[in-house]
């Protein structure tokens, strides 16, 4: 009965969130990466580990439910984009790792598109979604992590919005700088909305205990 209604609440989660997540904890269990796996690698099963798998968790699927909601091939897209910048990047500061970075990324997009969120870290800081990235920047300099990696997240976070929500909406001349391929909506974008499908709390913006005053437990 138990393992029946953990199916039931494992299938409820958004496609895309529910297959990265899952690939990120399987790739890291069997300790292995390649090109594309190298955003699913987040070191040994520890702290760093779990931390990340809820941020990832979290944020990913905020993003499907909401600005994405209805647009997973836009969203695969972003995926898409996001890694090809990240693999461009790594060369230039020799990262071999990226699922620390992808998961600032989605951060990043999501806290620019919720800029009136108020976020607490663990109960020590009051701020505004926008911070975000920055904060946890300042929590992987205090874990003793390499910054690059944070950095090259942020960076491309940053690229993605400014291409789709700041370039496209300046006066005379502004215009869409990605495009998804219409073989993607034809693979994500023409099913129909699932009955069953229950989506997190709309009260919880922040995630996990985040946003709206919300402690980090």
């Amino acid at each position: 009965m138990a393992l029946r209604s953990l199916r039931q609440e494992y299938l409820q989660i958004p496609t895309v969130t529910r297959a990265y997540t899952t690939a990120c904890v399987l790739t890291t269990l069997a300790v292995i990466w390649r090109l594309v796996t190298t955003f699913l690698y987040f070191g040994t099963v520890g702290f760093n580990f779990f931390f990340n798998m809820i941020f990832t968790y979290r944020y990913c699927r905020m993003l499907e439910e909401g600005p994405f909601r209805g647009r997973t091939a836009d969203f695969v897209m972003m995926f898409i984009f996001g890694g090809v910048c990240m693999i461009i990047f790594a060369f230039f500061v020799n990262l071999l790792f990226l699922g620390h970075a992808f998961t600032l990324m989605l951060v990043y997009v999501w806290s620019r598109r919720t800029p009136f969120v108020r976020m607490n870290f663990f109960g020590l800081l009051n701020f505004r979604a926008p911070f975000l990235p920055w904060v946890l920047l300042g929590f992987s300099l205090l874990l003793g992590n390499v910054i690059w990696v944070d950095l090259v997240g942020m960076a491309v976070g940053h690229m993605y919005y400014f291409a789709e929500d700041v370039f496209p909406n300046q006066v005379g001349g502004g215009f869409r700088i990605i495009k998804t391929p219409q073989i993607l909506k034809n693979l994500f974008d023409e099913h129909q909305e699932d009955s069953d499908y229950a989506p997190l709390p709309e009260d919880r913006p922040g995630g996990f205990a985040w946003g709206q005053g919300a402690d980090v437990h």
